[in-house]
Order: structure tokens, then C-alpha cells, then sequence
């Protein structure tokens, strides 16, 4: 289940592997009308890039497969929790360390110089709980805020959002990401953003790459990190999603280089990346055909 638009997909790496295990794969736009959910064993939501567009016709999607009788994975339960970003207040209440974030509503005030002071940064970001791709992600500084007020009441006067200081170690270092399939670790990246954007995305120009073990400074802190985040999912109960991104950086920034923060995890349309690990598309595939070996 997907709607790809033009951005990078690698998922259609794991489909050798997947009919070397037996399975049959159709890939299905989520806004496509009439579709018989009930015909199939199961439905993996993988890369619904413009769900943020209509999170309630998408939730109705969702709705319609878990009715029809087939395994929907993630589940919609969590798929509901994780699709707006207030998430992070969960996961901070069970004690995972994430990013610094204040939090607004829709048609609040946008007092930008008490941000400022608040999270102790001369540059923040200011984004929608329900987004994806970077979308209405705004970075401001001092000097423009007054400049972007104007533009930030318009784009946010119906959207809930979250200002976080912008940690330089995005820049400098990059924003790491772990994959876990069926609870497992499988592989990690480095993205970093083109020079002159903040947005380490592809499709904003970012460069991906795999951090390793033997080049990857704190990585074991890395790992332990991320580890913690689905342990938290456990101890919150919702147990191990079939495939969990877990987006950490660096908290240079705030004096503690050897300590990470999370900024997202991603449990509905994260691209997998399994161009960049070597058995990550066969890891992949595995992960699913056990857990469904599992359950049934």
C-alpha cells in the first residue's frame, strides 16, 4: 500500500526475496477507490508519502483494510499514535531523551523572541505535528523573525505545531537513522543536508550514506539509544512494530557530544533505505514471512 510520487522508493529490492519466500506482491495506492482489502493475507502501509495531505481520508483508508479482515501492518492503533507528532511527549514520559521541544495550537500566539530564550538557541524550528517530507518546516533566526511572523500566523493558524532549537549537528555531523524489522536491529545511515538547506531529505538534495560500526563515532551509544526507543514502545504497549525508523542526532549542540536525543521515529511511511545495507531488502522480507509464520 503506497502512493510514491516522485520521490526515492528501494522497496521493490525485497521482492525476490519476498517470492523466494513464497509471497505475492501488489502495490496499491491508499486513495484508490474499490479495492478488496479482504483478498489479501496482508497489507504493509509503506510509502504513503502525502498522507499528512488528509490524515483523515488516510485514517479512513486504514480503517476500511483493518475492518475487511486482513493484517494490517503497522497497526492502526499505532499508526493513529504516531501520526502526529505529540508522540514525543509519550516516549519523553517513559524516559526517552528527545529533542528540546516547546509545543503550540492552531490560532495560538507565535511569541518567537520567548522560544528563543526558552531553548536557550539563537535559531529555531517550527513545523506541523502532522507532517512529513519536511513540509511547512520553517527555520528562523532572530534577525528574521519579525520578517517570517507574518507567514508563520498564516501557516499555522489551522495547523497544530512544535518549535525545537536547530541543532548545528545536522550540519556538522548529520541526523542519524537506525532501522529495526520485527523488533530486530537491521542496519543504520547518516543523512546529511545539501550545503546551503537544513533538510537532510533526498528529495531536498541530502546525501544518504551507511554509518558503520568501525567509522561511525558513539556508535555503541548510537545503537543503545535507539534500542531505548523501542523499549519504550513496549513499556507505552505497543510492542514491536513490523518496521520502526528511529531518527536520532547528536546533542552537540547542549555540551553532551556523546549523547543522543530522538527527533522522530517513523512507523508509517519511512523509506527503508535498504539500498544502502547489504541484506537489508532479504532482512526485510524475513522479518515479515516470520512474524506472519508467527502469528498464524
Amino acid at each position: 500500500m503506497e502512493n510514491s510520487g516522485d520521490f526515492v522508493i528501494d522497496d521493490v529490492l525485497a521482492d525476490p526475496h519476498f517470492n523466494a519466500l513464497g509471497w505475492e506482491i501488489d502495490r496499491i495506492p491508499w486513495r484508490r477507490e474499490n479495492v478488496d482489502w479482504s483478498a489479501y493475507n496482508l497489507v504493509l502501509i509503506r510509502t504513503p508519502w502525502d498522507y499528512q495531505q488528509d490524515p483523515a481520508a488516510f485514517l479512513t483508508t486504514l480503517e476500511r483494510i483493518a475492518k475487511s479482515g486482513t493484517i494490517l501492518q503497522n497497526p492502526l492503533r499505532i499508526v493513529r499514535w504516531n501520526m502526529d507528532k505529540t508522540y514525543l511527549r509519550d516516549l519523553a514520559s517513559v524516559g526517552v531523551p528527545i529533542v528540546p521541544t516547546l509545543w503550540g495550537e492552531a490560532s495560538s500566539e507565535m511569541p518567537l523572541q520567548s522560544w528563543f530564550e526558552t531553548l536557550g538557541t539563537d535559531e529555531i524550528v517550527v513545523k506541523p505535528t502532522v507532517s512529513a517530507n519536511a513540509d511547512h518546516t520553517y527555520r528562523v533566526r532572530p534577525e528574521t523573525a519579525s520578517e517570517m511572523l507574518p507567514m508563520l500566523h498564516e501557516v499555522f493558524c489551522t495547523r497544530n505545531f512544535m518549535v525545537q532549537p536547530f541543532l548545528r549537528a545536522v550540519l556538522t555531523e548529520g541526523e542519524f537513522s537506525v532501522f529495526y524489522f520485527n523488533g530486530k536491529f537491521s542496519h543504520a545511515i547518516i543523512k546529511t543536508p545539501a550545503s546551503g538547506d537544513f533538510r537532510v531529505q533526498e528529495e531536498h538534495g541530502g546525501d544518504i550514506r551507511e554509518a558503520k560500526a568501525d567509522a561511525t563515532p558513539h556508535y555503541k551509544a548510537l545503537l543503545e539509544e535507539t534500542d531505548k526507543v523501542m523499549q519504550a514502545l513496549k513499556d507505552l504497549k505497543f510492542g514491536s512494530p513490523m518496521y520502526a525508523r528511529v531518527d536520532v542526532v547528536r546533542l552537540s549542540d547542549y555540551g553532551k557530544p556523546e549523547e543522543f536525543a530522538l527527533m522522530e521515529l517513523e512507523l508509517i511511511e519511512p523509506s527503508l533505505y535498504l539500498r544502502t545495507s547489504e541484506g537489508a531488502p532479504e532482512r526485510f522480507a524475513q522479518a515479515v514471512h516470520d512474524w506472519m509464520n508467527q502469528k498464524c
